[in-house]
């Protein structure tokens, strides 16, 4: 089978030495990030002319390569995207991985045959996310690495487009795209590619309340997840629908990439040939992956399991050991610093008195694996009659064969000559590397495409259109509240500045929804129902079984807080579609285009990110009051930083099927704490101090809110109590309040990110 025509086994590439050794060791396709807007921030990404080279290296070897475009963008960088893109969509590139939804419609407007990835980074868990990228313009859907074998074979069944999941590699504890750890403790943020890895620090959990740790002292890497490796897996996961392979390691060394894609190269083609029957996983080669890295042994992740202690290294990474030196020159040799050559045939032609004549041609891999036959003929000097020694057929393949630095050689070339014939050695030399260099060109042609037209003067009349508009202040704002526990909500219905609550579906029993709305319109107050961090599986079954109680709940309305949900509702029935959607600041909107495609999607109002300070936040909210679209700000809360399938409380002390709160301790004593939510089956890291804008109010006045919003975690209902009180004074009544609690953070509502 031609490589390519049943699965994809898709490399990392942190440089141009990752990409041709990913390609030297088989792999049909490569993804790599630019100069700007990639998720690897930090590795050797190439400049503008390094990654055309690379384009064409790819295609010169039937290859295909994906550029990461997978960050969060800020509205000034909105406007540098038509330039950053058009010299690589013209020299031929085959796909973009996007994470940003903007970007994404600005990609499937100006860029038209560009494919469009979409992110493991925007968390699709389930049919709904993956239905709604197809809506929006994506071919293929990067699964969330928590998903099972039997959600992706869901999608795979239900919606039309290719899926990519992980094979190797790294695993972040968090669901990609969730994650601000790093973010808040040192201003590096996940979504702009600047991660630094807090996840594989030491930490001290303990249960709530109690003094001794739930974990031992050699145990404390607790947020460090063993790398994937799915080599037994590989027919279970194409049966299930997965078409790409992806290996994971962009800051890995080209001889890692190299050593992985050979063997993940090995296994699909083994699975390829022979089928579910014939296949079989050799240890050696389980061996050799772990000499390339190990950090405590390999998992499955979470493709039979959804979660488990056996997934967590726990301990430090194991300590040097002396290196497989024979593996590692094997794999230099073979593939690191080989030079990759594409089969030629060639006819070569000699005739007295005619221009000497090369005729070239190579198979091409298209896109999907069809295989197109490159034809090129040239001419060159014409021979003359030799009057000592004439040239024979040996001498002249040996100087047409000599194709040195090209990515060609020849299988095959045959010679005519007719007569007794001479030419210099030099003009046979430029026979040759005109006709190389004329295949090439042709080869390249392939894949290469002119500008859209008309789309600068378009992308020049955005820009215009949406440059220097500022949004006004246009009234006193409303105060809601999003609670997580019933604790909470006597505080909220007594105060009478509070506008509208938001119940969390995971922290208030469904038994109990209709009685707290009821209670809320009794106190003049309007409830909607706050959807789990994650939906998946297990969110269709609890709203399913609950569904009596959600109908008869009577709330006005939904809190939002993924892409999965917003599809979700807009395919139930029409007493729940209808109703007002409010996105959560997990829902990311850091520009004017996102605000737009927002609008379209449904949304009632927004909630402004985390991550962008308040002058980065003005374009948004300028935009979302020109398109009528309510913006809504926390100003009070402990942001949740991770969102896990995970569960610290499994880890440690085993599950309890009930909801319940553990502390996380870092090692300069600071303490998170860590609510498990069982029916949904994640856990939320939330950071040690509430964000806390108190003292910010004329800056929070300025992005024209619709919505304040104080978010309840952990707590009480005196302290819940205190800080609306405080709140309200503050920010609705204009007077001088009395700070409820000593440590707080700002956020990024000042310093923004990276």
């Amino acid at each position: 089978m031609e490589r390519g025509m049943g699965l994809e086994v898709l490399a990392p590439a942190g440089s141009v030495e990752s990409m041709k050794a990913a390609v030297a060791a088989g792999a049909d396709a490569v993804y790599m990030g630019g100069s700007r807007f990639g998720a690897r921030a930090y590795a050797d990404n190439p400049d503008e002319d390094g990654m055309l080279r690379a384009i064409d290296y790819i295609h010169l070897h039937g290859r295909r390569l994906y550029l990461t475009v997978n960050t969060l963008f800020r509205e000034e960088e909105m406007g540098e995207l038509y330039d950053y893109l058009l010299p690589y969509y013209k020299e031929g590139l085959d796909a973009v991985i996007v994470q940003d939804l903007g970007v994404m419609a600005f990609i499937r407007r100006h860029f038209p045959g560009l494919d469009i990835h979409a992110s493991t980074q925007m968390t699709i868990t389930g049919v709904y996310g993956a239905r709604l990228m197809k809506e929006l313009g994506a071919v293929r859907v990067v699964t969330a690495r928590e998903l099972s074998l039997e959600e992706i074979s869901r999608i795979h069944q239900q919606v039309d487009v290719e899926i990519e999941s992980f094979v190797h590699g790294a695993l972040c504890y968090c669901y990609s795209g969730q994650c601000l750890m790093s973010s808040l403790i040192g201003g590096r943020s996940g979504n702009r590619g600047r991660c630094a890895q807090p996840c594989r620090l030491p930490y001290e959990a303990r249960e709530r309340g109690k003094k001794a740790p739930a974990n031992p002292e050699q145990e404390r890497y607790l947020l460090s997840l063993k790398d994937l490796c799915t080599l037994d897996l590989i027919p279970q996961m194409a049966q299930a629908g997965v078409y790409s392979m992806k290996i994971e390691g962009r800051m890995k060394s080209p001889r890692y990439t190299a050593g992985v894609v050979r063997t993940y190269r090995k296994y699909v083609d083994r699975y390829l040939e022979h089928g579910s029957q014939g296949y079989r996983v050799e240890p050696e080669d389980k061996r050799q992956l772990a000499e390339l890295f190990d950090r405590g042994g390999f998992t499955e992740g979470y493709y039979r399991q959804h979660n488990g202690r056996d997934m967590v290294a726990l301990k430090e990474k194991p300590a040097f050991r002396k290196a497989d030196q024979e593996l590692f020159d094997e794999l230099d040799r073979l593939y690191v610093n080989r030079e990759v050559k594409e089969p030629v045939r060639g006819k070569v032609r000699l005739e007295e008195g005619s221009p000497a004549e090369l005729s070239l041609s190579a198979d091409v891999r298209g896109s999907h694996g069809c295989v197109r036959r490159i034809t090129v003929q040239v001419q060159g000097q014409c021979p003359g009659s030799a009057k000592n020694q004439p040239l024979t057929k040996e001498k002249v393949q040996k100087q047409i064969e000599k194709t040195g630095s090209t990515p060609f050689e020849f299988e095959r070339l045959e010679t005519e000559l007719s007569g007794s014939l001479f030419l210099p050695v030099q003009a046979l030399n430029e026979l040759r590397r005109s006709g190389l260099e004329q295949l090439q060109e042709a080869v390249l042609m392939e894949s290469r495409r002119g500008e859209p037209e008309g789309n600068r003067k378009e992308k020049e009349r955005e820009r215009e259109k949406t440059e220097g508009q500022t949004s006004e202040t246009s009234g006193i704002p409303e105060l809601w509240t999003f609670l997580e526990e019933p604790v909470q909500l006597p505080a909220v219905l007594q105060d009478p500045g509070v506008s509208g609550v938001y119940l969390d579906a995971g922290g208030f029993p469904a038994d109990s929804w209709k009685k707290a709305v009821q209670e809320c319109r009794e106190n003049g107050k309007q409830c909607y129902l706050a959807l789990p961090h994650i939906f998946r599986t297990e969110g269709e079954a609890f709203f399913k079984e609950h569904q009596e109680e959600l109908r008869k709940a009577g709330f006005q309305g939904f809190l939002v807080r993924n892409l999965e949900e917003l599809q979700w509702l807009k395919e139930r029935d029409e007493s729940l579609a209808r109703l007002p959607r409010v996105l959560d600041g997990t829902v990311y909107c850091w520009n004017r285009e996102t605000v737009s495609l927002l609008k379209d999607l449904g949304a009632a109002r927004l909630t402004l990110p985390w991550e962008l300070n308040s002058r980065q936040a003005r374009p948004v909210s300028g935009q979302a009051e020109r398109v009528q679209l309510p913006v809504e700000i926390p100003v009070y809360g402990r942001i949740p930083m991770m969102v896990s399938a995970q569960c610290i409380r499994k880890t440690t002390l085993g599950c309890s099927g009930k909801n319940g709160q553990m502390e996380l301790k870092d090692r300069t004593g600071a303490r998170m704490a860590v609510k498990n939510r069982c029916a949904f089956c994640y856990n939320t890291i939330y950071n040690s101090a509430p964000l806390s804008l108190l003292g910010n109010e004329s800056g929070v006045a300025k992005l024209d809110p619709a919505v304040l919003r104080l978010n309840f975690t952990t707590e009480t209902g005196e302290e819940t109590a205190q800080i609306i009180r405080a709140f309200r004074e503050s920010f609705l009544e204009g007077k001088k309040s009395r700070v409820p609690f000593q440590d707080f953070t700002r956020g990024h509502f000042k310093r923004g990110v990276e």
